[in-house]
């Protein structure tokens, strides 16, 4: 047996699997993936360049994330977050958000970004397009936690955000979702140039919450007629 080659080939194993998750979670991230969408292990395979055995082990990560759904004798599917995964979301949320905007000491650079990201979130919003508002919400979030300076916070993140993006596809029967948090959002960038860190937590979370009983509200009305 050649230790350092099974070494070896198992380390870029585990690589190119990490890889096609992350790949696959920034396309539902995105939106290109939406809840339902079956994922062909012939097409991914052939276009990412990897064999279906370890296309089949990123399924298995992303399936422990919830963020896609092996079913029997089926396949592959995107997932549809229901209730519980909402509240799960939030849960997760509360915790890294607003302890973010506590702690962080963003530079202005950093502060510049956000304001970018709100401006093409308002373009968006006077355009009204649902999906380019969703976009910039995602990156505006992605850049909160951003301000811990952890990147296995910001790894964590880009898990929640992708199942946030399937969140929102169930709120595309409630167009105007996106447009009362653009506001908020440039309010909570003028508190942290302000130096108001305690107060633009407290907001955040008051804002996540306001955010989770919409979405909840959506969801368990629909579930009868699901």
């Amino acid at each position: 047996m050649n230790t350092a080659t099974d070494t070896t080939t198992a380390a870029e194993h585990a690589h190119t699997t990490a890889w096609i998750a992350s790949t696959l979670r920034a396309r539902i991230a995105a939106g290109q993936l939406t809840p339902g969408s079956k994922l062909s292990e012939q097409a991914l395979s052939e276009s990412l360049g990897v064999s279906r055995n370890t296309l089949r082990q990123a399924f298995a990560t992303l399936a422990g994330e919830s963020i896609v759904t092996r079913i029997p004798n089926r396949g592959v599917f995107v997932a549809a977050p229901g209730a519980e995964e909402v509240r799960e979301i939030y849960r997760v949320r509360r915790t890294i958000e607003p302890s973010a905007v506590l702690w962080g000491r963003p530079t202005p650079a950093q502060l510049d970004a956000m304001d970018a990201i709100i401006r093409k979130a308002k373009a968006a919003r006077d355009a009204g397009s649902v999906r380019d508002m969703a976009n910039a919400n995602q990156a505006f979030h992605e850049a909160v936690v951003s301000l811990t300076g952890s990147e296995l916070l910001r790894e964590l993140m880009d898990k929640v955000l992708a199942e946030m993006r399937l969140v929102f596809h169930a709120m595309s029967a409630a167009p105007d979702f996106h447009t009362h948090y653009v506001d908020r959002n440039a309010a909570l960038v003028e508190q942290l140039r302000a130096g108001e860190n305690e107060r633009a937590a407290a907001d955040l979370r008051a804002y996540l919450d306001a955010a989770e009983s919409e979405l909840l509200g959506h969801l368990e009305g629909e579930a009868p007629n699901r």
